[in-house]
């Protein structure tokens, strides 16, 4: 199964490592440098046109992890994804 995050972006599930409200998270210091050391390395994958309000951290089999920016809010991402585990 694939989670859309909004502009025609679509991530296989079984790669999402977490799904993160951009706003209460970024307030934290650490996540404040992980963000910045993702986007220095290019693993950020800017997947909206407006004001990005979450981020995913998903696996990938070329790099470590991948950020995804998504102009979602992450409840809507959250209940996205569990409506596919229901469908299932």
């Amino acid at each position: 199964m694939y989670l859309h995050i909004g502009n025609n972006q679509l991530i296989p599930e079984k790669r999402i490592i977490g799904i993160f409200d951009l706003e209460t998270a970024s307030q934290s210091r650490r996540t404040a440098v992980f963000l910045k050391r993702a986007e220095r390395d290019g693993i950020v994958v800017d997947a909206c046109e407006d004001i990005p309000k979450s981020f995913l951290v998903c696996d990938h089999p070329y790099h470590r992890q991948i950020v995804f920016l998504s102009q979602l809010t992450s409840r809507t991402l959250q209940g996205r994804a569990e409506e596919q585990e229901q469908s299932k």
